[in-house]
């Protein structure tokens, strides 16, 4: 006999749905028994409206800019219209192109890479949150990162976004877990997307042998993950930080000292 399956009757809309954790993730969604809205602002997340169909659940699509929250009301609209108001939301749309010291970066990549990874998601809250507290049941799962509770270099605008996302995530859940509605984050490591996998293999590899497991993660593994937060076993949970990283955060020593070790007879 099959398992129960998580989200049964549920709706779901999950952001940056054509690809990596976000793809995976509305499929999960699907396959444990949730209706799908996917948005993005690619096109080609009808695709993946199709694949949701395939598993046999119903599927609507929204093309718009997170970070546009008058292009969110109206996506949300829409999307609710097609299928209902979604009792689950899942933030993860986000970019990660701005590459450069805080030096050099510009304003207008600051205000870009901000605008989608923390006002998108809290455009997209405002606008569900309304339908959640009057059903008396929602999950927010906000797709945060390991790089947002540490600086990154040449990344200041996504690792200050993501780690304004966890500062969200604890608000929302302090407001609204009264109305039974949960919010909580998760923090992935690097994970093998599409993106991920087109770097150089000597990067993949130099992250994989300073995460404890030995390898990177699969977008499966944080999609499980939010599925589980997104279902009614989860209902206790509220306003965590939930790291998925394979433990690379317990690794804190650098490359000069792990050779220390090394040399020293350990194992780094």
């Amino acid at each position: 006999m099959s398992p129960p399956m998580l989200l049964a009757g549920r709706v779901a809309l999950v952001t940056g749905a054509a690809r990596g954790i976000g793809r995976v993730t509305a499929l999960v969604l699907a396959e444990e028994g949730a209706d799908v809205a996917v948005a993005d602002v690619l096109g080609e997340v009808e695709a993946v409206a199709a694949e949701v169909r395939a598993r046999g659940r119903r599927a609507a699509v929204a093309v718009f800019d997170i970070a546009d929250d008058e292009a969110v009301r109206e996506g949300v609209l829409r999307l609710s219209e097609a299928l209902g108001s979604p009792g689950i939301l899942v933030n993860n749309a986000g970019i990660v192109a701005n590459v450069a010291s805080v030096a050099r970066m510009t304003a207008a990549a600051w205000h870009r890479e901000l605008g989608v990874n923390l006002s998108g998601a809290f455009h997209m809250i405002q606008a569900t949150i309304g339908d959640m507290v009057a059903s008396r049941w929602g999950r927010i799962i906000n797709v945060s990162s390991i790089g947002g509770t540490g600086g990154l270099h040449h990344q200041a605008a996504y690792a200050a976004s993501k780690a304004g996302l966890l500062g969200l995530t604890k608000t929302v859940a302090l407001e609204h877990g009264r109305h039974g509605v949960t919010c909580n984050a998760v923090l992935p490591g690097l994970i093998a997307t599409e993106t991920v996998r087109a770097m150089p293999a000597e990067f993949r590899e130099a992250a994989a042998s300073t995460t404890p497991v030995r390898r990177l993660g699969e977008p499966v593994e944080v999609a499980h993950l939010i599925a589980f937060l997104a279902s009614e076993r989860a209902g206790f949970i509220n306003g965590a930080e939930i790291p998925i990283d394979g433990g690379l955060r317990l690794n804190t020593l650098s490359l000069a000292s792990r050779r220390e070790v090394r040399d020293a007879g350990g194992t780094p």
